[in-house]
């Protein structure tokens, strides 16, 4: 298949630039697999969409604020980091705008969040064939514990800020209210529509509820630059599945319940692992770097909970690939939704509304 297989047109007043007023009034467009049909609601009811003995999974990582500013003593320009990997206490991979900047032995100095210099210096010690930058931190025990005080929230490209300077929102809208386990530099954001009382009436339907890890990396923002889909290579990122969380999904998928994925993040987990352990969910932690695009037979998911994602992004050609498992027709039905959404003016990507399929 082709990368422009899966293009559309957007109008750039759709790209939601903010969260709502509260997370579960978000529209929900409901598309069912085996007949196509369409239905327009809200994430409040959702519940209804469920059914008892279901299992909806979530991914509980939180976002790191792990964009950092620097600056070269000697010029005073400043370079753009992105963490995307620790190595190591104060040793990590990153991303660095420009690079061209950073300069091997040479040092340069952190800044807060009102440009101030801080006592952090960062050194480069190596470069991979993407790229990407290996940083030494030093002036500073650990850098994970200073993130929260110099650290910005690395909101994706599509939301415009004022020198990228987040707003007092979203450092609560752009993390999921389950979030316990830092590491992601992008929001699970098929999460961000839960409150605490929607999960509490999903539960009381006799809905069960339990989490996995997947840490969201830099492979959300890379595009697919080749013309054939089959050319694109995944980035690899870091999961963590408990016991409790596998034994509760081998138990739905024993009794003939849905497994129900909340984002493309738990969809990616569930999948690698079931088909690490021959179609069952074992417990441990592991990397992935799995592309599911048409034609894909899914192993462990039933329904999916996502968001309405990027022209030519490997997410919507795995939307794509679960709206019809095992043919190559679900591009077909899912770009007929996204042009209803448009026509019907829903909000699209990261602060955006939602999709329930099944």
């Amino acid at each position: 298949m082709l990368t422009a297989d899966f293009d559309y047109e957007l109008p750039a007043e759709l790209i939601a630039q903010a969260p709502l007023a509260r997370r579960d009034e978000s529209r929900l467009l409901a598309l069912s697999r085996s007949s196509g049909e369409l239905r327009h609601l809200g994430m409040r009811s959702l519940p209804e969409l469920l059914h008892p003995g279901d299992l909806l999974v979530l991914n509980d990582s939180r976002v790191l604020p792990a964009r950092l500013r620097a600056t070269r003593p000697e010029s005073g320009s400043e370079i753009e980091l992105l963490l995307l990997e620790e190595c190591g206490v104060n040793d990590w991979w990153c991303m660095a705008k420009p690079a061209k900047k950073l300069k091997e032995n040479k040092s340069v100095t952190l800044l807060d969040r009102v440009r101030l210099p801080t006592d952090v210096t960062a050194t480069l010690r190596e470069r991979n064939a993407e790229g990407h930058c290996r940083l030494l931190f030093e002036g500073v025990e650990n850098l994970r514990d200073q993130l929260p005080l110099i650290g910005e929230l690395p909101l994706p490209p599509y939301i415009e800020r004022a020198g990228m300077i987040c707003n007092p929102d979203d450092w609560t809208r752009y993390q999921t209210v389950f979030a316990a386990k830092d590491g992601s530099v992008a929001a699970p954001t098929a999460g961000l529509h839960f409150t605490p009382e929607l999960l509490a009436e999903i539960q009381q339907r006799g809905v069960g509820v339990c989490s996995v890890t997947l840490h969201v990396g830099v492979g959300t923002f890379a595009p697919v630059k080749v013309d054939n889909v089959e050319e694109h290579r995944m980035h690899s990122e870091t999961y963590d599945v408990s016991e409790a969380a596998a034994e509760a999904i081998n138990a739905a998928r024993r009794r003939g319940n849905r497994v129900v994925a909340v984002g493309t993040t738990s969809m990616r987990t569930l999948e690698s692992v079931a088909r690490e352990n021959g179609g069952s969910i074992g417990a441990g932690r592991g990397r992935t770097n799995i592309f599911i695009k048409p034609p894909h037979q899914f192993l462990a998911v039933d329904a999916l909970l996502t968001n309405f994602h990027l022209p030519r992004s490997t997410l919507l050609m795995l939307v794509s690939a679960f709206a019809a498992p095992g043919q190559v027709t679900g591009r077909e039905l899912v770009l007929h939704a996204y042009r209803e959404a448009i026509r019907e003016r829903y909000r699209f990507f990261s602060y955006g509304d939602a999709m329930f399929i099944a």
